[in-house]
């Protein structure tokens, strides 16, 4: 194979990044980090709650660890993932660009 047959190859397998696809994997990134920061916190906070119960000798209320203890550590985990998902959506956007832009000028 020649040079320019190798070059014209590279050229083509490689293809410009899309912004399009940004928002699709920052919502899906988003959406699994909260649901595991959800999980997390309700399987740590029903074992919490049942270890005080059991020591205290009283019947364990679970909808505390759904309602106070959950749900507001999941929204807050939510938002943080949200927005580093963001921030590194946006960062590798704009580094495949530059590296792209660099690939066709040479």
């Amino acid at each position: 194979m020649t040079i320019e047959a190798q070059k014209s190859m590279a050229t083509a397998a490689t293809r410009s990044p899309r912004w399009y696809g940004i928002p699709a994997r920052v919502a899906v990134v988003t959406f699994i980090g909260t649901l595991l920061s959800f999980a997390i916190s309700l399987l740590l906070s029903i074992v919490g709650i049942v270890i005080v119960s059991v020591l205290r000798n009283v019947h364990p209320d679970l909808r505390v660890a759904y309602r106070q203890i959950a749900l507001p550590m999941a929204l807050v985990a939510g938002t943080l993932v949200f927005v580093f998902s963001v921030i590194m959506e946006v960062r590798h956007y704009r580094q495949t660009k530059t590296l792209s832009a660099i690939e066709r000028v040479s």
